[in-house]
């Protein structure tokens, strides 16, 4: 019923999201008469910010067309290289004329960049892939929002994630380099450990980033929330039906708006300055600041609806029950041994300032993994970075893309 009462309120909303759009434009326009008024350009600024708060966010695009490689400007197209009901794993491919070039992008590490299942969408990691380019051949995992999904279709749980990423390693072979930010690091630290303990080829390296991989640890909200809730409490108050309205009715989700409050709720003050400082920019004239603010918040503000199943084995499995490292966790009747990983590298990342996944949560998985030798693991923490900075910003790109830049390049040696 509640899904069904914000889809009414956001068709009821969207006419007035048009209008304050239109309205923002004609007190800005230069040759339009309500322009020339004393303070249009605050009435302007007023209009847009109400446009942004009510409008409806479409799930972005990379757009990714072109990166600099070395001295040479790149052309990247995008490709699905496997399509699953819940997921499309994308290729970036790198065109170029120029023949030494090309003979060096074809020598350099492929990269599975596994995208988090946890509201937003993959692109959110999307200076993530930019960086990447670079110096790798990159693919992503690109999940469906749920509600675009067929209710006919089969049901989604995290064991189906853990073996969605096994199919995606094994199509693309022995030296692929994992990378897993935030949510996926427990599905791909199990997806990884059962093809050790099956006895099939395992990824050449595998950066887990900023992940709940023993959520006991330095405890933040997110953990709490799991924590302090039972999952009863979580079925009756979060899980809705999909709308008629899309492919998905009937689909039992975690809808997005609901995860978008949760998000917002987090940081009340932070998110309210945030749009306060874009109206001001907006009467100012920084269209460089206002500009930024637009891109961050397309991002921010666009969710997807998660599988229910998928959300309430992820809550138990990793938040109630702590699973993975309680050595208890079965996936598909087969036990997860992190410790029968022993030819993979490793590297974990976390942000000092973290306030998803605290500090030590993502470095278990050192502990996890004992059959990695010490000399082929490392641990780096990224100094005055939260849970954003570690893939995305300044941070990102001065610190933690070159710590994993060469420790793929180190165990990629041709």
């Amino acid at each position: 019923m509640l899904y069904q009462l914000y889809e009414t309120q956001r068709a009821l909303l969207s006419p007035f999201a048009e209008f304050a759009s239109a309205s923002s434009k004609l007190y800005r326009h230069p040759l339009s008469p309500f322009g020339q008024g004393p303070g249009a350009q605050r009435v302007s600024a007023g209009f847009d910010l109400m446009h942004r708060l009510t409008k409806e966010y479409e799930k972005p695009q990379f757009n990714i067309t072109n990166i600099q490689v070395g001295d040479i400007e790149v052309v990247v197209q995008q490709q699905v290289a496997l399509a699953k009901p819940f997921c499309k794993l994308l290729r970036f491919k790198r065109y170029t004329d120029d023949a030494q070039q090309l003979t060096r992008m074809r020598k350099q590490p492929s990269v599975l960049v596994v995208a988090p299942l946890s509201g937003h969408h993959s692109t959110l990691l999307r200076e993530t892939v930019r960086t990447l380019l670079r110096d790798h051949k990159v693919y992503i995992t690109d999940w469906v929002d749920a509600r675009m999904v067929p209710a006919d279709a089969e049901a989604f749980h995290l064991d189906d994630y853990v073996r969605y990423v096994q199919e995606f390693i094994r199509l693309l072979g022995p030296d692929i380099n994992v990378i897993s930010v935030c949510q996926p690091t427990v599905p791909v630290l199990a997806a990884v450990s059962l093809l050790a303990s099956a006895g099939e080829f395992t990824p050449r390296t595998m950066t887990m980033m900023g992940g709940p991989i023993d959520a006991r640890r330095s405890p933040t909200a997110v953990n709490n929330l799991a924590t302090n809730k039972s999952i009863e409490w979580f079925e009756h108050n979060v899980i809705q039906r999909v709308p008629q309205n899309y492919p998905g009715a009937g689909r039992r989700v975690y809808p997005g708006f609901l995860q978008h409050t949760g998000f917002t709720a987090m940081n009340p003050d932070r998110h309210l300055n945030a749009h306060y400082d874009y109206f001001l920019d907006l009467i100012r004239g920084d269209d460089d600041g206002a500009e930024s603010h637009r891109q961050f918040y397309d991002e921010y503000n666009a969710v997807l609806d998660m599988p229910a199943e998928y959300y309430l084995d992820t809550i138990k499995t990793v938040f109630q029950d702590f699973a993975l490292v309680n050595g208890t966790w079965r996936v598909a009747g087969e036990l997860v041994r992190p410790q029968d990983i022993k030819s993979t590298a490793m590297l974990t990342v976390e942000g000092e300032l973290d306030d998803i996944s605290g500090s030590g949560q993502t470095a278990a998985a050192i502990e996890l993994c004992a059959g990695i030798p010490k000399t082929r693991k490392r641990h780096y923490e990224v100094a005055g970075a939260g849970h954003y900075g570690i893939f995305s910003g300044r941070r990102w790109r001065d610190f933690a893309y070159p710590e994993i830049r060469d420790f793929i390049a180190k165990y990629n040696k041709q």
